[in-house]
């Protein structure tokens, strides 16, 4: 399997693991030419911007440290095309999190960074 078709799975995984966690799932791979959001869902009244990252094991890092400053800057802007692209108002209740997978152990993190 190469990286693509491992994010995808993943990606898959982790919408299913989100769904047990009470979201709604509105859309996935979201795409602009600002980049990518892997998943946008509902939760607690917030919008929320959803990260995937997935890490076999902890030798190059935790999946958490792969989303850096410059990633998360992207994620935001793509975040304000979502909410222009559905006309929403830039005060729509919004939120970024995360769902970073450590070989086989999901873990949710709310609120991962601030952004909008």
């Amino acid at each position: 399997m190469n990286k693509r078709e491992v994010g995808s799975r993943y990606e898959h995984n982790a919408a299913k693991f989100l769904l047990e966690q009470g979201y709604n799932i509105l859309e996935k791979n979201f795409r602009c030419k600002m980049g990518e959001i892997d998943i946008i869902g509902e939760s607690d009244g917030y919008l929320c911007f959803i990260e995937v990252k997935y890490r076999s094991s902890s030798g190059y890092g935790f999946p958490s440290e792969a989303v850096d400053n410059r990633k998360r800057r992207r994620i935001v802007r793509t975040a304000l095309s979502y909410l222009n692209y559905h006309k929403l108002s830039t005060d729509t209740p919004c939120r970024f999190d995360m769902v970073v997978i450590l070989d086989k152990e999901y873990t949710l993190i709310k609120n991962a960074f601030e952004g909008i």
